[in-house]
């Protein structure tokens, strides 16, 4: 009798470890998951139009005082930031302070406002600074679109001749300022 009361403790244990184990994975699957949203591979989305042409655009003034924008202003043989954002977007006024920067690093900076109407762009603007040389006005998206830009903001450099060189998702951080700074020269 002694030897059949330790086959049932060994049974007892066995079976809370088979009932235990779908919980076990299941832990296990979500702390993989978890770690791959906390601190992914990467987090560089590669673009199918760096290194092809800008599409051709002839955008309307998207404010107050600034000239309209269409491609043709990339060709004229120096690089240029071209900026996508929204006077509705909250990354685009968390940005704000780096494209200052930008430009006051000289580089020239033009922008497209993403469905957005001019005197709201104009009040943006009066907030948070305005970088830019000339503003068009994209409010059915299709430039941003025909760019392979799929939301604001997102900035694009564009070397003299009007071929894309770089983009950067999302809004731009200070420590991203001296990548997008490189950018620029290497578009020369």
């Amino acid at each position: 009798m002694s030897a059949d009361v330790p086959r049932s403790d060994a049974a007892k244990r066995g079976l809370r470890l088979i009932l235990w184990a779908p919980l076990v994975l299941f832990l296990i699957f979500l702390a993989m998951f978890a770690s791959g949203l906390i601190r992914p591979g990467s987090r560089d989305i590669p673009s199918r139009m760096v290194g092809k042409p800008l599409p051709g655009f002839a955008l309307p003034e998207g404010a107050p005082g600034h000239p309209p924008l269409a491609d043709a202003a990339f060709r004229q043989g120096q690089p240029r930031l071209l900026n996508v954002f929204a006077s509705w977007c909250v990354p685009c006024a968390a940005e704000a302070p780096q494209l200052l920067q930008l430009a006051r690093a000289g580089v020239p900076i033009d922008a497209i406002a993403i469905r957005d109407r001019p005197q709201d762009v104009a009040g943006f603007l009066a907030k948070w600074g305005d970088p830019y040389a000339a503003i068009g006005s994209d409010v059915d998206s299709s430039v941003q679109i025909a760019m392979g830009s799929a939301g604001v903001p997102e900035s694009f450099v564009i070397d003299g001749k009007g071929i894309i060189r770089h983009q950067h998702i999302g809004a731009i951080e200070p420590e991203d300022v001296p990548a997008i700074l490189a950018a620029v020269r290497n578009a020369r």
